[in-house]
């Protein structure tokens, strides 16, 4: 991790007095519903992308604040954050908040911004595949620009441990307990053959698997992704990764966990205790996951913001720039 890691929070600042649910209640009162109905036909259209849409909560937060800035494409200016080291080949389906843009554009131009839609979208896929619903905070804005070195020095790889993660989360005000719900959000969907092959064959340099693996686990892992396999092959990252439920914790303690970054969860003993507790109970999981996507969700930078008409693209003059 980069020497800047430390500098660059100094400047985030949770601004939960900012946001407010309801938001949107006079100036585009459906926007919520219209944000569900696109998630809905993305459902439909192919399971996996809710998984995908719902992780770009994290991708957005975590880097420079909740603003959009993984949406920005790259311009001959600026190496946006969608190629940096923790989204390429990595972070899709994009189109899903494009065609909610699209359609909030059609009923409220220029009234919503992407960071919001993200932070909707993110709920919906969780609640439409089986996790808990709930009341989100709006009015966030947009930013100007993006940054890929931003992103590289602050996401976490896939290799992480438990101590590193512990860290990071507590930079931005998320506790251990956060951390652990909110590492539930790999409930749904999948991984790369990319980011396990050094479990699997060489963990920690020692040319040996990694010992925290489940035998039989292990074997279907190697099955999945042999050493000449093509890494952006893919697994489930637990056994329902339809269903938003706490399998995946179930999982971690049985030694099935996909990711280093997951398993390390139960093996390190700050964690585990929650990995345990979520195991046996799944309503104290959703609660705890939802508290964590709230705090989440309030991470700001202070820096000026817009309403984009385009989530790929910044507007190209100042109207609605705040």
């Amino acid at each position: 991790m980069s020497p800047l890691f430390p500098l660059i929070l100094l400047h985030i600042t949770v601004a939960a007095a900012q946001l407010r649910p309801g938001h949107y209640s006079k100036t585009c009162p459906g926007a919520e519903l219209v944000v569900r109905d696109v998630m809905e036909k993305a459902l439909i259209r192919e399971p996996r992308s809710l998984a995908s849409v719902m992780r770009f909560q994290f991708h957005d937060c975590f880097v420079n604040g909740c603003d959009a800035s993984m949406l920005l494409d790259d311009t001959t200016t600026m190496l946006g954050e969608k190629l940096s080291l923790s989204n390429i080949n990595s972070l899709r389906s994009y189109e899903v908040v494009d065609e909610a843009k699209e359609a909030l554009e059609k009923v409220c131009p220029g009234v919503v911004s992407c960071a919001d839609i993200i932070i909707m979208a993110s709920r919906d896929a969780v609640a439409l595949t089986g996790g808990p619903n709930w009341e989100v905070k709006l009015g966030r804005l947009d930013s100007l620009t993006a940054s890929q070195e931003a992103s590289d020095n602050i996401m976490p790889s896939p290799r992480a441990n438990a101590s590193l993660l512990i860290d990071l989360f507590g930079k931005f005000n998320l506790s251990v307990k956060d951390l652990v719900a909110l590492s539930g959000s790999h409930s749904i969907g999948q991984g790369r053959c990319f980011s396990i092959m050094f479990r699997l064959y060489n963990q920690s340099g020692t040319g040996r698997p990694d010992p925290a693996l489940e035998p039989k686990f292990r074997e279907k892992l190697n099955k999945l992704c042999p050493l000449n396999v093509d890494q952006n092959v893919t697994g489930d990252l637990d056994a329902t990764p339809f269903v938003f439920d706490n399998q995946y914790f179930k999982d971690l303690v049985a030694g099935r966990g996909f990711l280093n970054s997951d398993q390390t969860l139960f093996t390190f003993p700050q964690t585990r205790k929650f990995v345990k507790q979520f195991s046996i109970n799944q309503s104290e999981f959703f609660e705890a996951f939802v508290e964590g996507m709230i705090k989440m969700g309030d991470l700001q930078w202070e820096q000026p913001g817009e309403i984009r008409r385009n989530c790929r693209v910044a507007n190209s003059h100042s109207v609605n720039t705040f």
